[in-house]
């Protein structure tokens, strides 16, 4: 969807561009680890940087994304998630 809204908006000077977090330290992590330690290191275990991403980590990402910088960006993916995906 989000490619096709890319396409349908480009010549209107609209990018749609999509934020693909992996896990981030907030307390939505309580979800994927049970609200425990063990839970954590369990998925800390499966993150090839060794921790949880940080919300400014994907603050930085969005703030990218939306900044000049970007502006020949449009229908991209930004996976933002530690290699986790790779």
């Amino acid at each position: 969807m989000s490619k096709a809204a890319a396409l349908d908006y480009a010549r209107k000077g609209i990018r749609v561009n999509v934020v693909s977090p992996g896990f981030i330290d907030t307390p939505m992590m309580a979800r994927f680890t049970g609200g425990t330690e063990e839970g954590l290191q369990t998925v800390i275990a499966n993150e090839p940087v060794g921790r949880p991403g940080k919300p400014e980590e994907i603050a930085a990402a969005v703030l990218y994304l939306c900044s000049g910088d970007a502006g020949f960006t449009a229908g991209a993916n930004l996976v933002v998630d530690g290699g986790q995906t790779v």
